[in-house]
């Protein structure tokens, strides 16, 4: 599968501004830990868009996400995607 450096940095670039925006308007409010809140952020919608495009299956989802599909399965109870 050839991989798209484009679709990466249009990724990379809204990350980017979202943490421009977020640091703009902090109006001298100390900023919430940024590592945890930006894989929060990204994670989970990340993981509803793949799970769509694997059709529900968790195991293809996994394969497509590059990990575990126990570890796929403990991020999808993690963020309320599955009961």
């Amino acid at each position: 599968m050839k991989r798209n450096h484009d679709n990466d940095e249009n990724i990379a670039s809204c990350v980017r501004s979202a943490l421009k925006n977020y640091f703009e308007h902090l109006d001298g409010e100390k900023p919430v830990p940024v590592y945890e809140m930006v894989i929060r952020s990204v994670e989970r919608p990340m993981l509803e868009v793949v799970l769509e495009q694997a059709g529900g299956n968790q195991t293809f989802a996994a394969e497509i996400l590059g990990i575990n599909r126990n570890t796929l399965r403990k991020k999808l109870l993690d963020h309320q995607l599955i009961v």
